[in-house]
């Protein structure tokens, strides 16, 4: 719909758009798992800086419906492109 804005004593007429936002990044992991950690192999190069990738390796093992748990610490090597992914619980 249409709407009216008042900006500094100025009123401008706007006209609401829907408004598409990208998917997320999706990426294939290669593991390999013990009672505890959880050893990441080739994670893909993204142009993100490096704290959100430890981000998004420690959500995407955080949940639970995928056998996932608590993470403890996420160790994150781009130039390696590896990660160990340390839980809080054995499981």
């Amino acid at each position: 719909g249409k709407h009216t804005v008042n900006l500094d004593n100025k009123t401008a007429d706007m006209r609401v758009m829907p408004l598409t936002l990208e998917m997320g990044i999706k990426f294939k992991l290669h593991v390999t798992i013990s009672g505890k950690k959880i050893n990441v192999s080739e994670v893909p190069e993204l142009s993100i800086p490096e704290d959100w990738m430890r981000d998004k390796l420690e959500l995407n093992f955080y949940k639970s419906e995928q056998g996932g748990g608590e993470v403890e610490n996420v160790n994150y090597d781009k130039q390696s492109r590896t990660a160990v992914i340390t839980f809080l619980r054995p499981g």
